[in-house]
């Protein structure tokens, strides 16, 4: 039997997901965390039962991709639904488990984060009016969980009704449910956090404030990831990893191809260590370390309230700044989350935005790795140029669309200290992410780079590209191989690099191509899929195109400057 899990975004769908079936889920403290839905078992009363993490959505208007599939999943027959309802925002939860009932389905309400309100809520009363049960929960800690196993078993019995689908939904029965439901508490007044929560998206001190956190995850992300890679990674490699791989491959191999396939320029056994792990791990761990503080203290959606009028110049709200800063994890789930955005044209600008400018983690690694031993400037210079292009670029697609300015609609949680056990959580989740679908697509194409590299294939095709990387961008021969290898994973038109000695001006001059060429195979599938195979094309053979213009001119402009 399939049990759907509706509710909100950031209401903690995805925790009590994670609670019930023990599957490894994404949580954060801010709107679009669940953009496509998730499956699993879990185990209730001696029962089974597939549980479905349905998109977050705030209404099934169908005004957007994540609410269209709320109801496709609502009218293919599911055995129930668990509708967990947001304490914090009751009202409009109310209204969507009113659109709920409507389906005619067997549910259960969950009320989820009242430890975070001061009103007492009478949820007999709600029960007895809508006909379901109803419990209270906080997910994060694991408060009312017992209860809806419980319950769910009872689903799948079959002892729970459908509930009051006579009852219309309308915003006016869910403002006077909201009122009754909600029970004077004791004490007013808003909470030092609370009042911190407010400075937070006022211009003043906000723009002020906001530019000092970032500084400092910015700051946190390459000290952090550099101590670590300085310290930590390297010193292990370089004394108790390589020389014994060496020696062994010497001792076995004579000279020649096979033993420059494995430990060579190119090596398979060396590059594939030292550069997705040596190089680039360091950085993921200290980038999702804070990305993970901004998502789970409920930053990110003050953010948004903070550059809405930044964004509206591009017919975006300021909402756009979450897949923007998902894309700096990776480009894949950032396009997917731009499915709660209402309109297609919108969407494609943020996912251009990406695809164009947004550097991924293991690209943003790579730069930070090839850049921070020389001038920690270079790696700000590098990041400020990908905020300032994806600005401009979406102002420039934002008039050639002819996109309309809309309000933006955004929940903004309290601000919340993180559960440093989910946080550790999270974060050896999406490292070990990294290691499957990150590293070891990268092993492979190393891999290959070796094989190719032996045999002179891409040396010929240096050969060919010679006028272009030579000429126009001022670079080494040697660093066509990059540019070739970079179309299959980004961070691989970079790492090469690091070998060669370049001047800084050549250090910024490869930095920016690879800041600006092509997406990975994988993120040009992923356009393809959501915009259709002419999107994805024109994306490829613009960021080709762009990424070699400038970078071609910041090398003659600097050749003259300097």
């Amino acid at each position: 039997m399939d049990i759907l899990l509706i509710g909100p975004p950031n209401v903690g769908k995805s925790v009590i997901f994670n609670r019930l079936t023990g599957l490894e889920v994404g949580m954060a403290n801010y709107p679009g965390t669940t953009v496509d839905y998730k499956k699993g078992k879990a185990s209730v009363g001696g029962e089974e039962c597939h549980l479905i993490d349905v998109p977050g959505t705030y209404t099934l208007d169908a005004s957007n991709q994540a609410e269209q599939i709320a109801v496709d999943m609502l009218e293919d027959d599911p055995g129930g639904v668990v509708c967990v309802l947001d304490a914090k925002n009751l009202e409009s939860s109310l209204y969507l488990l009113l659109q709920v009932l409507e389906h005619d389905i067997p549910t259960v309400v969950v009320i989820n984060r009242v430890d975070l309100i001061k009103e007492r809520l009478d949820v007999e009363y709600l029960s007895t009016i809508m006909g379901v049960p109803v419990i209270k929960t906080v997910a994060t800690k694991g408060k009312g969980i017992e209860k809806l196993r419980v319950l769910i078993s009872e689903l799948i019995g079959g002892e729970i009704a459908p509930g009051a689908k006579e009852t219309k939904a309308s915003w006016e029965l869910a403002e006077d449910l909201d009122r009754k439901v909600k029970k004077k508490g004791l004490g007013e007044g808003k909470s030092k956090k609370g009042r911190w929560g407010d400075l937070l998206v006022k211009p003043f001190p906000g723009i002020l404030l906001a530019i000092v956190i970032m500084g400092f995850m910015f700051l946190l992300v390459v000290g952090a990831g550099l101590a670590m890679r300085r310290f930590i990674f390297l010193p292990i490699f370089d004394l108790y990893v390589f020389p014994p791989i060496v020696s062994v491959v010497e001792r076995f191999t004579s000279e020649g191809a096979v033993r420059n396939i494995l430990v060579g320029e190119y090596g398979f056994l060396i590059k594939a260590i030292e550069w997705p792990i040596g190089l680039v791990l360091p950085y993921i761990i200290s980038f999702y370390t804070a990305l993970s503080i901004l998502e789970d203290s409920g930053y990110m959606p003050r953010l948004a309230v903070l550059l809405d009028g930044l964004f509206n110049k591009m017919g975006l709200s300021g909402a756009a700044i979450i897949p923007l800063l998902l894309g700096y994890g990776c480009a894949i789930p950032s396009i997917m989350s731009t499915r709660t955005m209402v309109g297609n044209k919108k969407r494609v600008i943020v996912s251009a935005m990406v695809c164009l400018s947004v550097p991924c983690v293991a690209q943003s690694g790579a730069f930070i790795a090839l850049l921070a031993e020389r001038s920690i400037m270079l790696v700000f210079v590098v990041f400020l140029f990908s905020l300032v292009t994806a600005f401009l670029f979406g102002l420039v697609l934002g008039k050639l669309f002819k996109i309309k300015k809309t309000p933006m609609i955004q929940e903004v949680p309290d601000l919340l200290v993180p559960d440093w056990r989910m946080f550790g959580k999270k974060l050896w989740i999406r490292v070990k992410n990294f290691l499957t679908n990150g590293a070891l697509p990268m092993i492979y194409i190393i891999g290959a780079a070796a094989v190719l590299f032996e045999t002179g294939l891409l040396d010929h095709v240096g050969r060919l590209l010679e006028p272009l990387v030579t000429g126009w961008l001022g670079l080494p021969s040697e660093a066509s191989t990059p540019l070739i290898l970079g179309i299959f994973r980004r961070e691989l038109a970079v790492l090469p690099l690091l070998d060669m000695e370049l001047t800084n001006l050549q250090l910024f001059v490869g930095a920016v191509i690879a800041l600006f060429y092509v997406p990975c195979v994988a993120v040009l599938g992923m356009i393809a899929k959501e915009f259709g195979a002419k999107v994805s094309a024109v994306i490829l053979l613009f960021t080709i195109f762009f990424s070699m213009l400038i970078g071609g001119l910041i090398f003659q402009i600097g050749g003259i400057l300097l």
